[in-house]
């Protein structure tokens, strides 16, 4: 019968059956109503990036009525605020660009969605939404009639993964079970043992062999199949073409061989080699799954927070180390790592981390407070509703706003690479099966196949995402966390690195203070400890440190003025702190030293001199660097350390003083306008527009839960003086993903010339396919924990 094809999702249906709308061919209405709600909001690209990608819309009917119910929407939902909800939603169906594509333009359906991002290893959609203009039943509701119907669990939201998908190891199961048997069955015909065969045992046996060998050939190399014809039907060729080609030629050609009694065919070598290749899979698979246990479990933000102890004591703690409960202290600029219920009497949150928008929003006692919220102004407390979720801070942390324009090199290498390597693959083998085929029937066959198999670009295209994944999960032990793989190349194309002063290449820790001025009553010291309680500056955090522990004052106005200074209302009492210009009273004495002047009701009283303790190490780090790098100090304070530090950096370096935070970005700029990759290294606080603007941002984390969103790395401040380490460790791991590419390469080179020749049967092909992927492997792992191990003291 005469058969069109759906449009949308590619679905057979006879002529008479067809719903014709538009010149276009659809099986079901539901297809046609799809088309037509794309049509009409201008989304028919999503047809551009493959051809038929969508499923049919299955009906739902009352099916998302619970999602009407508050406590239940609660459940589901990542972030609850009052014009702004987050939701992440389990899609199976996504399996394409064009579900990429339309799941990220849901807000040109629907208004109320502000964005979405897929996840799509995941096989997730993270939505943001208004819920006073669009329910999530709505939501739900519009991605089932498009067919993208979400699987919703309540189980599954409240801790439990999503079931694991086995398939692929009953696919395995399958193939092994079929080439055991086969190899056995054709035990008489490997040692030619005639007399077994006399009687009419040899057909039973063969055509046995053969409904043997269809399991593996119609379910367990089934993915190749679609794989291989989805890309024939987007009109691009993938590496699945060739492999798809050799099974069905060795199985073609074999049911040949037994029909017209020339032998017993290739039956085993295909079982072998779908075995095989399958097994090089379900390897790339777990290695990619090891990679991901890594990254999302031990790759935490190494940032501690103030926890409050039952006898009224601050101490700071580990994010890791919060448990529902427990009481935090949350200062100006910190990011709120865990859910939790304020306890202050009000408190001012930037969710700007969690949704993009900077604008404040209002929060009083006994409101819940989200994780990736930011404080500002006076300091509050808050009560742990639950431990922290590592994966969610990564998350948040790895939101696309805050993503930098990165490209992969490598990956456009393997792409390229990739682009060409089938159609050349594809004309060799049958150039060299017409070669053959006038020599040897059986060795064209052979020649032909074992082409397809060995040749297998596998290796090539885990080379780099392998060898990064690696050093990422390397780097993340050694206390510097990565972003993701892309950071470790640009770094390896850093020409110049800017560092910070004030809590980067000097330390918070606890230093020689000398007090110049009126001295300070009980009272004073009182009003002082207490404004400098709510803020996060290296400078406050040192001088709050050093003054005598306080009783807690009622703070009424606090505002932090970045890179000025400090002004606060306590109990009455205008507290000012910070630089003279902030102040306005005198300016820098001779000596320009690092100073905080305080003024309290107007009155000017003094200032606290700052005898700046370098980090250790700081003098031999930048010995080190200075031989590969151009080195800057760009400091907000004036220049009274300007002789101390060209006693202590190499000479060349550029010392560059009284910088806002607004003129180090723009100093950035100008470098990258003369050509320059820059590295900044900053403490997060002031540096936050200027490790935006950097090709790298790197905030070195202390004891303050501060940095900016928009950083590449967080590094531990005790590894500060390995950061030459890490330089040139970025550059090995490019160093180690060239020569595997020179690996891979040369394999396939040697592998091709033994196929062409005829030297290598298929089921050896199919051996070798997966052995150069653990090759490549092994290869890589070593070399980056050797590099790892070499420079590490």
């Amino acid at each position: 019968m005469d058969t069109s094809t759906c449009f949308h999702c590619g679905t057979e249906v006879s002529r008479q059956d067809v719903i014709r709308f538009d010149e276009k061919d659809f099986c079901c209405t539901g297809c046609k109503t799809v088309y037509e709600i794309f049509s009409q909001n201008d989304l028919t690209c999503y047809y551009d990036f493959q051809s038929a990608p969508g499923a049919t819309p299955s009906d739902i009917n009352g099916k998302y009525d619970f999602l009407t119910d508050d406590k239940i929407v609660t459940k589901l939902l990542e972030f609850e605020e009052a014009s702004t909800h987050i939701v992440s939603l389990y899609i199976p169906h996504i399996h394409c660009s064009s579900c990429i594509w339309i799941l990220e333009n849901l807000h040109k359906l629907q208004p109320g969605i502000g964005s979405s991002q897929v996840n799509f290893p995941a096989k997730t959609v993270r939505i943001t939404f208004n819920p006073d203009q669009i329910s999530l039943k709505t939501i739900v509701e519009l991605l089932s009639s498009i067919g993208y119907e979400p699987y919703i669990s309540l189980e599954n939201y409240e801790g439990d993964k999503h079931k694991i998908d086995r398939s692929l190891i009953y696919k395995i199961g399958v193939a092994f079970f079929s080439f055991g048997n086969i190899m056995l069955l054709s035990f008489p015909e490997y040692f030619e043992v005639e007399e077994f065969w006399i009687n009419q045992y040899r057909g039973f046996f063969r055509w046995l062999i053969f409904f043997l060998s269809l399991p593996p050939l119609v379910y367990s190399a089934s993915g190749y199949y679609v794989s291989a014809w989805k890309s024939i039907r987007a009109k691009m060729l993938n590496i699945e073409i060739p492999i798809a080609l050799g099974i069905i030629i060795m199985f073609v050609r074999s049911t040949v061989d037994i029909v017209m009694d020339y032998g017993q065919g290739f039956f085993d070598s295909m079982c072998g080699l779908i075995f095989f290749m399958l097994l090089g899979k379900l390897f790339q698979q777990k290695t990619y799954n090891f990679l991901s246990f890594e990254r999302d479990y031990k790759s935490y933000f190494p940032i501690a927070i103030t926890k409050i102890l039952p006898n009224g004591e601050e101490e700071p703690v580990q994010v890791y180390d919060i448990v529902k409960g427990d009481r935090l202290l949350i200062r100006n600029q910190e990011l709120i790592p865990v859910d939790g219920i304020l306890i202050s009497e009000k408190a001012s949150i930037d969710y700007s981390f969690v949704t993009g928008e900077a604008v404040a929003i209002e929060k009083k006692s006994g409101d819940k407070i989200y994780a990736g919220g930011k404080q500002i102004g006076k300091v509050i407390e808050m009560e742990v509703l639950f431990s922290v979720s590592q994966s969610y801070l990564t998350q948040l942390w790895s939101n696309d706003v805050f993503q930098k324009k990165l490209e992969s090199q490598h990956k456009n290498i393997t792409d390229r690479i990739s682009h060409y390597f089938t159609p050349a693959l594809l004309l060799l083998a049958f150039v060299s099966f017409a070669f053959w085929i006038f020599i040897n029937v059986d060795t064209a066959f052979n020649v032909f196949t074992a082409i397809l198999i060995v040749a297998c670009p596998c290796a090539l295209a885990l080379t780099a995402p392998f060898t990064l994944g690696n050093v990422l999960r390397i780097m993340g032990n050694r206390k510097l966390y990565l972003k993701n793989a892309l950071v470790i190349e640009q770094m390896a194309k850093v020409d110049t690195i800017v560092f910070d002063k004030t809590g980067t290449i000097t330390t918070n820790k606890k230093t020689a203070i000398t007090y110049e001025g009126n001295e300070l009553n009980s009272e004073e010291l009182y009003l002082l400890k207490n404004t400098l309680r709510g803020s996060n500056h290296p400078l406050s955090r040192r001088l709050y440190d050093y003054l005598p522990p306080q009783k807690k004052a009622t703070v009424t106005h606090f505002e932090e003025i970045t890179g000025k200074g400090v002004f606060a209302t306590v109990e009455g009492h205008d507290i000012k702190l910070g630089s003279s210009q902030f102040l306005k009273h005198l300016s820098e004495n001779t000596h320009k030293k690092t100073k905080v002047h305080v003024e309290i009701d107007g009155v000017y009283k003094g200032s606290y001199v700052f005898n700046n303790q370098y980090r250790e190490g700081l003098e031999q780090l930048f010995d080190q660097l200075s031989t590969q790098y151009q080195l800057v100090v760009l400091s907000g304070d004036n220049d009274g350390e300007r002789k101390i530090l060209e006693k202590m950096l190499p000479t060349g370096t550029t010392l560059v003083f009284n910088q806002k935070p607004e003129e180090k970005l723009a100093y950035i700029e100008t470098l990258q306008n003369q050509g320059k990759n820059v590295m900044m290294v900053g403490d997060g606080l002031n540096d936050a527009g200027a490790l935006a603007q950097s090709n790298i941002g790197i905030s070195i984390s202390e004891n303050v839960n501060v940095f900016s969103p928009a950083c590449d790395g967080i590094l531990d401040a005790t590894q500060f003086s390995k950061i030459a380490f890490f330089m040139q460790y970025s550059r090995n791991a490019m160093k180690t993903i060239y020569m595997s590419f020179g690996v891979s390469l040369l394999y396939n080179v040697v592998g091709l010339s033994f196929a062409v020749t005829g030297n290598l049967l298929p089921i050896v092909a199919a051996i070798i396919m997966p052995l150069s992927t653990i090759t490549i492997v092994s290869f890589v792992t070593l070399m980056s924990n050797w590099y790892a191990r070499r420079n590490y003291r």
